[in-house]
């Protein structure tokens, strides 16, 4: 087994952003396999106070073993941000889906498919003694 540093990955566009930094896509220079990087920024960690969360955090994603929640493939640390590589599901967030598809919402039909993963994905957490907020 070789250590994971940044090295280890290629950098790609960025997916998303959140509380404590962002998530991009990436890949394993490696093997080519694609997954998500999820930088959460020490000075953002340390100043909300979210040391517990970010530990909470990568031990939850440790655990989880489901298709339908991501989970944690690698992890490593720079020297500005705790690096938790997910992951990825393509084809966009749900928000991308109901509005930029065609007209805003979702058929009946559609809508009972995204609920039932939901569930799945919920129930797996709760088989695990995990409740997501």
């Amino acid at each position: 087994r070789q250590s994971v540093t940044k090295d280890t990955f290629r950098q790609y566009r960025i997916l998303g952003k959140g509380g404590f930094g962002e998530v991009c896509a990436c890949q394993v220079r490696a093997t080519g396999k694609m997954y998500a990087c999820k930088k959460l920024e020490k000075k953002r960690i340390k100043k909300r106070k979210g040391e517990a969360m970010a530990l909470n955090e990568k031990q939850i994603l440790e655990k989880v073993n489901s298709r339908f929640v991501v989970s944690l493939a690698y992890a490593y640390e720079t020297k500005d941000a705790l690096c938790l590589v997910l992951t990825i599901m393509n084809g966009g967030d749900l928000k991308f889906h109901i509005y930029n598809m065609g007209n805003p919402g979702f058929e009946e039909k559609r809508v009972v498919f995204y609920a039932a993963e939901i569930c799945c994905g919920l129930q797996h957490l709760h088989q695990e003694g995990i409740v997501y907020r």
